[in-house]
């Protein structure tokens, strides 16, 4: 009787938890909502990419070929009840050559850009995501033709939705020089990233975006329009997302990179 007493006394609250708590989340259910989140710039998440590109065909013999990883951490922070500060760092690691006739080849980083969103960490009553700030260009390039030898300041901001699989939106900014090398080139440039992503339930995310840039100086578009299919996994207790695509250059300089494109992307998440 004893033993009754006690096994009620345990099983009873057990079993009831069991019946009155939440069903749990599955890992197939938090793998898809990661990458959703993955796919807003401004979403508070820590992660980490490597993306690796590769372009070809630069110079008037088409002859120049551009390979580079750009290191981009993401790392949110808080401010206060209702604001997220999401720092994102751009750092360019490159290897070109023959960009132009007697250029040769060179190796090293390029020049930092740093932005800054304060963004609210709840989307408005309709459903929208923004976030705005400053955008920094550090002259961070270990040689003279992988930078640009100046510093650079201007706005940044990012708007976006995310409705049931989908998230649509874009990122855009705009430098000006404000100090550096006199004799390098001015800096007027408008950057324009719009973006449609769709995740399924096993956390595929298929990716079409452009990464436009207009440069004010010299009057020109570099605009390649980018295809990306990735896959977020669990390695251990690590959670990375793999992804692989290309990009088509419909315009660019007429000594910069033409036809198609290669992109690897690997990107470390660290959910809190």
């Amino acid at each position: 009787m004893r033993f009754q007493q006690v096994a009620l006394k345990v099983l009873v609250p057990a079993i009831m938890a069991i019946i009155l708590s939440p069903p749990a989340v599955s890992l197939a259910d938090e793998n898809e909502e990661l990458a959703r989140e993955l796919a807003n710039p401004v979403a508070s998440l820590i992660s980490v990419p490597f993306q690796f590109n590769y372009d070809g065909r630069y110079g008037p013999d088409d002859k120049g070929e551009r390979y580079y990883v750009n290191i981009q951490p993401v790392v949110p922070f808080s401010v206060g009840q209702d604001w997220n500060l999401i720092s994102r760092t751009i750092l360019p690691v490159v290897y070109q050559e023959d960009l132009f006739p007697g250029a040769g080849s060179q190796f090293g980083t390029g020049d930092i850009v740093q932005s800054l969103f304060l963004s609210p960490k709840k989307p408005t009553s309709g459903g929208m995501i923004w976030g705005a700030g400053p955008v920094f260009l550090f002259p961070t390039a270990s040689e003279e033709l992988l930078g640009t030898d100046k510093w650079g300041i201007g706005p940044t901001a990012v708007v976006l939705t995310q409705k049931g699989p989908w998230t649509v939106g874009a990122l855009a900014n705009h430098i000006w020089s404000v100090a550096g090398d006199s004799d390098r080139n001015d800096i007027s440039a408008t950057f324009i990233q719009p973006f449609v992503a769709y995740t399924t339930p096993t956390a595929w995310t298929f990716t079409l975006q452009s990464e436009s840039t207009y440069d004010w100086k010299a009057e020109q578009w570099s605009a390649p329009v980018v295809v990306v299919v990735s896959k977020l996994v669990q390695v251990g207790q690590q959670r990375i997302s793999i992804g692989v695509g290309g990009r088509y250059w419909a315009d660019s300089p007429d000594n910069g990179p033409q036809g198609f494109g290669a992109r690897l992307v690997v990107t470390f998440l660290f959910p809190k």
